[in-house]
Order: structure tokens, then C-alpha cells, then sequence
């Protein structure tokens, strides 16, 4: 038997539905916050609210937030858009990645960094473990996935400790696993320290793999059976689409479609739509870059609208679920 936990309850990973698998819809980040860098607050729950109903028009039903506390996470906030709006959310216990940690903790006289360095293993691990099993940031509601994160082809002292004390957090809850990559690099590497700590490689979706978009590398982290978030796409300071899906259907081409998700990481007030900056806003997937994906997957030879299907449902109810 197996479950998902989203921020109002429990569900039946039937009960998912079309999943956007990374994705901030509401998030103060700390650090930047005291850098003033405004384009980064996701503050405003109504205008969340305006976008993430584009999104269900489009047909959209769950949405994994990946905020992390070091990122800004407010689960009252996500609970608030979950309930006013009927989608599902999934809210993110552990970690985002050190270069946030110089930012102040809520509440508290220290930094992430400092807390992070006066913490043991185990101390982080049963934190980490208290946020899925009793409530994030003093609420008894309850993260759905745990989560860690490495910097460009770095992975600091204090990075490694959170990495290893979330896996046990995993072995610890059975919860699923998310992880960061800084511009797609270092996937072989968490996969080696994943599979050192005796981790089943499936439980994990690691994050950003198409800022690398190095056939190679996917197709060698795909054969430990993880899964590989899709979440640039609109990002096209990076990569245009073309080549994104050009990724994704070579991996369909070697039998890995179902390890394959979607999300657009919309981390930023300019790439919403009701932020008063008119961006493409968070139903932009679902209404625009689905029926392209959809036309050059038949242009291919393959059953676009099926493997849609299989990315954005099939697979999230699996990535997502708690395994009994």
C-alpha cells in the first residue's frame, strides 16, 4: 500500500492527478530577502492564487512545491492556496543548498549555516524526519517529501552532512526524495552517494537535469531507476526548447519515459503572470509547451499525448508516494 501527502491530507496516489513536479508558489527566501533582490519574493498569495488557477483551467491538479525552510517555505500560505484553489500540494521538509545558508533563520539569533555546523547527523536527520512525520515550522502540517541539494560541481562539507542526514531521514519516514542540482551538474555524483548509503535510487527525482543537457549523463543516471525532473522549460536564457525535448525523447527512445517528470520552477515574480510583471505565468506548460511537445513527439514516431499522460501523471504518482 502506498500514500501520498499533500498539505490538507493524505491521498491515494490515484488521486494525484496532472503534476507539475517542481514549482515555488509561494516563498520569502531569506537570504534574498536581505539582499532586497524583489524578483525572488513569492509573497502575495492572491496573486499565486490568479496564477495557479491558470494552471487548473489548463487542466493542472497537484503541484510539488519544492521550498525548502532555507528558501522561505510558508506552509500556511500553500495550505491557504491549496484549499481557496482545490489543487493538491506537496510542501518539502529538509534543505535547498548552501549558498542560501548565509541567510538568517526565522526566530532565531543564527544563520542556516551556523545552525547546520552545531548539529550532528542524526540532530539534522530527526529534524528533518520531524517535519514529515509532526509539522513544518510549528504547524502540524506535515511535509511530503524530503529534500537536498549540492552548488556548481561543489559539494561543501556542511552540503554532504544535510545529504546524508536526509537520506537517513528517508530510511527513517520512508518519505520520497527530492534533490537539487546546481545547473544539472554533480546527478552521477549524488546518485553515488545516494547508492553508498544504501538508498534505492527509484525514491529519488533529482532536480534541474535539463540545465545539463547531456544525453549521456541522463541516460547513465537513468539506469539506476531515478527520476529526472524536466523544470527549465520557458528558460530560455538557458537552453531553448528544442533542445529540452530533444532530451526528453531520447530518453523515451532508450525505455526510460517512465522516470521522466515536468515542472517549470517558477521561482520568480517576472515568470508569473498576476505579479504585475506579465510573465507566462503558471499555466504556461499545460496550454503551451505541451501540445509543441505533443507535436514534435509525433513527429517522431511516437504517442505524444500518452507520454504527456505518463510524465505528468503516471510517473508523479509513483515519484511522490510513500511506500508501505
Amino acid at each position: 500500500m502506498s500514500f501520498i501527502r499533500t498539505l490538507t491530507g493524505d491521498i491515494d496516489p490515484d488521486q494525484l492527478g496532472v503534476t507539475y513536479a517542481h514549482d515555488h508558489l509561494f516563498c520569502i527566501p531569506p537570504l534574498w530577502k536581505e539582499k532586497k533582490i524583489d524578483d525572488f519574493m513569492i509573497d502575495d498569495v492572491e496573486a499565486s492564487i490568479k496564477d495557479v488557477e491558470l494552471f487548473v483551467k489548463a487542466g493542472g491538479q497537484a503541484v510539488y512545491d519544492a521550498t525548502a525552510i532555507d528558501y522561505g517555505r510558508d506552509p500556511v500560505a500553500l495550505k491557504i492556496i491549496s484549499e481557496r484553489t482545490g489543487i493538491k500540494i506537496i510542501a518539502t521538509a529538509g534543505f535547498n543548498k548552501a549558498v542560501m545558508w548565509p541567510g538568517q533563520m526565522q526566530g532565531q539569533n543564527m544563520t542556516f549555516q551556523m545552525w547546520i555546523d552545531a548539529h550532528s547527523r542524526a540532530e539534522i536527520r530527526d529534524h528533518i524526519a520531524s517535519e514529515i512525520t509532526a509539522g513544518l515550522d510549528g504547524t502540524d502540517i506535515r511535509g511530503g517529501v524530503v529534500k537536498f541539494g549540492t552548488g556548481y560541481n561543489t559539494i561543501s562539507d556542511a552540503e554532504d552532512k544535510v545529504l546524508r542526514a536526509t537520506l537517513d531521514a528517508h530510511k527513517e519516514t520512508n518519505a520520497p526524495i527530492h534533490s537539487h542540482t546546481e545547473l544539472g551538474t554533480l546527478i552521477l555524483e549524488q546518485l553515488a552517494i545516494v547508492k553508498a548509503e544504501g538508498v534505492d535510487p527509484s525514491r529519488l527525482t533529482i532536480a534541474h537535469v535539463d540545465r545539463n543537457p547531456d544525453p549521456w549523463v541522463h541516460a547513465k543516471a537513468a539506469e539506476t531507476g531515478v527520476y529526472m525532473c524536466f523544470d527549465g522549460i520557458s528558460r530560455i536564457k538557458y537552453h531553448p526548447e528544442s533542445v529540452l525535448i530533444d532530451c526528453i525523447l531520447k530518453l523515451v527512445k532508450r525505455g526510460y519515459e517512465k522516470q521522466v517528470m515536468i515542472g517549470g520552477d517558477i521561482a520568480r515574480r517576472t515568470m508569473y503572470r498576476n505579479y504585475g510583471e506579465g510573465g507566462l505565468g503558471l499555466g504556461y506548460i499545460l496550454e503551451s509547451w505541451v501540445p509543441r511537445f505533443v507535436e514534435e513527439a509525433g513527429e517522431a514516431g511516437f504517442d505524444g499525448k500518452a507520454l504527456i499522460h505518463t510524465f505528468m501523471v503516471e510517473n508523479p504518482k509513483r515519484a511522490f508516494a510513500f511506500r508501505t
